[in-house]
């Protein structure tokens, strides 16, 4: 039996994955209308492929539009799609102890059954990409999204209550049932539960609180804390909540966390309401960082605290406004591939 365990993002990669944006309700039925947050997504994957390969997907339909519109070494497969969040819809990529590729399939049900939202094609994405991979697939019949977790690859998962224990996900599942299962399948022995996510992500088009807008593990021992400092945002008293989180529990060598904040951008609202931008959704790859930027005053000093926290890293800031008015970030619509053990 392999012991399968999913590495720190800031671990070797073999590539990254994403989807072509399709055309349909998420973001509009032409062409046209789905130009601007393609664009979104092609600058990120532009931006990828200065440090390695990029994979994506394209619903048939689009697959015309999208080689068109990507760069030449950007591989494009043809895939049936009903939305571009890989990151949640995609599989969840781990290692065993030979170093073997195996690619967990969790089950997919549009962020707990949302009214607005089709799955019936993404939820098959999993196996999809596992196989193209050549990955050893992980079955799972845990609800569970890949913006609904991160690891420091050294025992440690985040989470959120409002995600694995969401009535409409894993209505028959207990913390100590979401535990095992993330051991199964991640090789996790410490769950830091945090009680939600983001205001904006709990409103009607989130996925109801996912971890990977604030907080992450850019280093062992480290916390990357999302913090809204402006009273006004519903956000703002959110921040002391969930350092009370982290205070009370402890890094894998058994010492407190060393929390470190990123500062929400200034802006508070867009036309839909208050904004869920957040500096901690971006993605680790190898020898970079590709980071969300907003037009705005604290795109620097995020970037500058992304490099610390990264040492070594080069950060690229992509403008991620088109892709939040859709419902995430940069993490959200890749999904990273660890390199595994050469045969």
């Amino acid at each position: 039996m392999s012991h399968w365990k999913m590495p720190s993002e800031c671990a070797l990669q073999e590539k990254i994955w994403m989807a072509f944006p399709p055309l349909g309700e998420t973001f509009g039925t032409t062409d046209g209308e789905a130009a601007q947050a393609r664009a979104s997504w092609i600058a990120v994957a532009h931006a990828i492929l200065e440090f390695e390969p990029v994979t994506m997907l394209a619903d048939p339909r689009d697959v015309a539009t999208a080689r068109e519109l990507l760069h030449a070494d950007i591989d494009i497969v043809a895939a049936p799609l009903n939305d571009a969040w890989l990151r949640d819809a995609g599989p969840t990529f781990v290692l065993n102890e030979q170093g073997e590729l195996g690619a967990i399939d969790w089950t997919f049900n549009g962020w707990g059954q949302q009214e607005w939202a089709s799955w019936d094609k993404d939820a098959q994405l999993g196996k999809l990409v596992a196989e193209l991979a050549g990955a050893q697939l992980i079955n799972s019949d845990m609800v569970n999204e890949g913006g609904g977790i991160h690891v420091d690859g050294e025992g440690t998962v985040l989470v959120t209550d409002t995600v694995q224990l969401d009535r409409f996900r894993n209505p028959d599942m207990s913390r100590n049932d979401v535990e095992a299962e993330l051991a199964r399948t991640l090789g996790t022995t410490s769950t830091v539960w945090l009680p939600r996510g983001l205001y904006r992500d709990t409103q009607r088009f989130g996925t109801r609180g996912h971890v990977d807008i604030v907080a992450t593990i850019p280093q062992p021992g480290t916390i990357l804390l999302h913090r809204q400092g402006n009273p006004e945002h519903p956000d703002f008293f959110l921040y002391d909540v969930l350092r009370e989180t982290f205070e009370d529990t402890t890094a894998p060598n058994g010492r407190p966390w060393k929390i470190r904040d990123i500062p929400a951008p200034a802006v508070l609202k867009d036309d839909e309401g208050w904004v869920d931008y957040s500096y901690v959704n971006h993605l680790v790859v190898n020898g970079g960082v590709i980071a969300c930027s907003f037009d705005d005053e604290n795109d620097a000093v995020a970037a500058q605290i992304l490099a610390e926290v990264y040492p070594g890293r080069k950060v690229v800031t992509v403008d991620a406004r088109n892709i939040f008015a859709h419902g995430g970030g940069i993490h959200c619509i890749t999904q990273h591939q660890p390199a595994a053990a050469r045969a």
